[in-house]
């Protein structure tokens, strides 16, 4: 039976890292990031990109699902409403899938030392803090697991998700 890792996670969590070391880790396995599937410049969210990027991450995800090469399928995205993830599982394969969604949470001050160390180095605008920020509690609300990654290095928190 293939394994899909649905990740998500406010901005800074450690979302594509932890995922990235999930791919290393996890036999078989194939990484999308969401964001990947609306990278474009300017970023603007409309109905309309925002219609064409769930369509874009659940074609992906059903070609990966479809594809005999993968057993672990990895996806990650910020995801920080129920009904975004309602929407993902709604339009892809889970027949004979182990579905697991998890949440990746941390407390504010780590959140916003891995946003700062970001920002210093010009990955990240400042307005993502603001932004990030208000998005922490919306993840307590979400049926998903919840780990919290705020005192955990990326292979702690990528050795809890093999666990599952």
């Amino acid at each position: 039976m293939k394994n899909i890792y649905i990740i998500g996670g406010t901005m800074g969590v450690g979302k594509t890292t932890i995922c990235q070391k999930l791919k290393l880790k996890l036999a078989n396995s194939v990484f999308l990031d969401g964001d990947w599937c609306w990278d474009m410049n300017p970023f603007q969210v409309t109905e309309e990109t925002k219609k064409m990027v769930i369509d874009n991450i659940c074609y992906q995800l059903n070609n990966f699902i479809g594809c005999s090469v993968y057993e672990n399928i990895i996806f990650c995205w910020v995801m920080h409403e129920q009904s975004i993830i309602d929407q993902l599982l709604a339009r892809i394969n889970t027949d004979n899938l182990n579905v697991k969604v998890i949440s990746l949470v941390c407390n504010e001050k780590a959140l916003i030392k891995r946003l700062q160390k970001d920002i210093d180095q010009g990955i990240r605008t400042e307005d993502v803090l603001t932004r990030s920020l208000a998005r922490i509690k919306l993840y307590e609300k979400l049926d998903t697991i919840k780990i919290d990654v705020s005192n955990l290095s990326v292979d702690e928190v990528a050795a809890k998700i093999c666990a599952l």
